[in-house]
């Protein structure tokens, strides 16, 4: 494998092509006009503009940018994560067009990005499910019968999407029937299926998840967990490994699970297994992520492994770089920030230009940016402007590390959450560790009240 395209943009593609030069292998990158000027389309070897700004026109059209690696020579497609890397249509396509598809197979994604047949997959290998349905429900009537066997909350859930788009969660019979429609009508719309399920909401849960690699020789390890449980609107913004307030115990099951969800279906390539945690520590199956992850650098820092490099020698046929599960050792606690260009009060987008970026440079902060003094944050994508990951011997000490390093970025042009971390990360609710998917809001809430008071 010696040319690398990577079919995504930002911050991701610039990650991806620096392991790609430390390993000798040329990259190509494809850009829309909006981000002609973006640092991952400078960085790699060759580059190539695949359309306008709207993503449909550029970033989506699948067999263009496949049509780019082969008129540039490339060997392999690497995703990334977003965008087509959980497309199975488009790992199909790659694989006919002779190339390597840097993933899972084509016949994984399709089954696990079907939330119902994963499900039933799951239930087959004995990992724990949350209470729920096992196919779509047709009607409004066979939803309401079926949340009065399973009681509310519960989630309404298109079978074929995830995110805060695909659901939404249902206190009573009045709200099942007010949303029923309108959740099958955005899953035509935005997954081009409107088959919908329900599942048991668990109160109070903690989001965790388990990195999981596998290759073609059937070898399954896991990487440990991150804890995903500081969410803003059914999105992830901040992400810790260990897990802080999780047993040695719990955790030891969680990756068993974690593990047997992989072999059930022979995983191969980077792999996220995704588990809701109740408040007394039962655990149930939420989704498998078939593709690298947002926070994968938080594993990264505590194992000391690129995981991109992973991805690469196992779509070259090789075996996982370390496959016996006892010599995978984690040090220290990383955490991962999620800086947006977002107001930090409302959360809507603030794009514009980039006229400052500042830090303090600190060996314990790595800093995955796809931005740079100058660069223009469009309404197109997704506002994330870098990753600030922090490393230390203990959680305490990376908190403190954080607080310094916020401390010390200046960003000016657009406006960004900084604010909201360097006040949150300083809380009690955050510092105890003992949190759950509520507590930014519930945070965010008490501020307010208290302004106002």
């Amino acid at each position: 494998m010696k040319k690398i395209l990577i079919a995504n943009r930002g911050e991701i593609a610039l990650r991806i092509m620096k392991t790609c030069k430390r390993l000798g292998i040329n990259t190509v990158a494809v850009h829309s006009e909006a981000d002609a000027d973006m640092p991952f389309v400078k960085y790699a070897d060759e580059a190539q503009g695949i359309g306008p700004g709207p993503v449909l026109q550029s970033y989506l059209k699948a067999e263009t940018i496949i049509d780019v690696a082969l008129k540039t020579g490339a060997d392999a497609i690497h995703p990334g994560y977003g965008l087509l890397s959980e497309n199975a249509a488009f790992a199909r396509k790659v694989r006919d067009a002779g190339l390597t598809f840097i993933g899972p197979d084509a016949e994984t994604i399709e089954l696990m990005g079907d939330k119902i047949a994963s499900r039933l997959k799951m239930k087959d290998a004995g990992v724990p499910v949350v209470p729920g349905t096992d196919e779509g429900v047709a009607s409004l009537e066979d939803a309401i019968k079926a949340a009065n066997e399973i009681g509310y909350p519960i989630m309404l859930k298109a079978s074929a999407g995830g995110g805060g788009i695909g659901m939404v969660r249902c206190e009573n019979e009045q709200a099942l029937s007010q949303h029923f429609q309108s959740v099958k009508t955005r899953a035509k719309s935005y997954f081009g299926d409107d088959v919908v399920f329900l599942e048991k909401f668990v109160e109070n849960a903690r989001h965790i998840e388990v990195q999981i690699f596998g290759d073609d020789k059937g070898n399954i390890v896991h990487l440990f967990e991150r804890n995903c449980s500081v969410q803003r609107r059914n999105q992830k913004v901040i992400e810790e490994s260990p897990s802080p307030s999780l047993s040695e115990e719990v955790a030891g099951r969680l990756y068993e699970a974690a593990v047997a969800a992989g072999k059930a279906v022979n995983y191969r390539n980077a792999g996220t297994v995704e588990f809701i945690l109740s408040e007394n520590d039962d655990f149930y199956f939420l989704e498998m992520n078939t593709r690298l992850q947002v926070e994968h650098p938080v594993t990264e820092e505590v194992t000391g492994y690129d995981l991109v490099e992973w991805q690469i020698e196992v779509a070259r046929g090789n075996e996982l770089p370390v496959k016996e599960q006892q010599q995978i050792k984690n040090a220290g606690h990383a955490v991962e920030f999620r800086i947006y260009a977002e107001d930090p009060v409302t959360f809507m987008p603030s794009p514009g230009t980039i006229n400052t970026m500042e830090w303090n440079e600190s060996a314990n902060v790595r800093i995955d940016s796809g931005y740079e003094e100058g660069g223009s944050v469009t309404p197109f994508y997704d506002p994330m402007i870098a990753k600030v990951i922090v490393h230390a011997s203990g959680r305490q000490e990376a908190i403190s590390e954080a607080q310094e390093f916020f401390a010390s970025f200046t960003i000016e042009g657009v406006k960004s959450n900084i604010p909201l971390f360097q006040k949150f990360i300083g809380s009690d609710e955050f510092a105890n560790g003992n949190y759950n998917t509520n507590v930014l809001a519930e945070w965010l809430k008490t501020e307010k009240e208290e302004v106002e008071k």
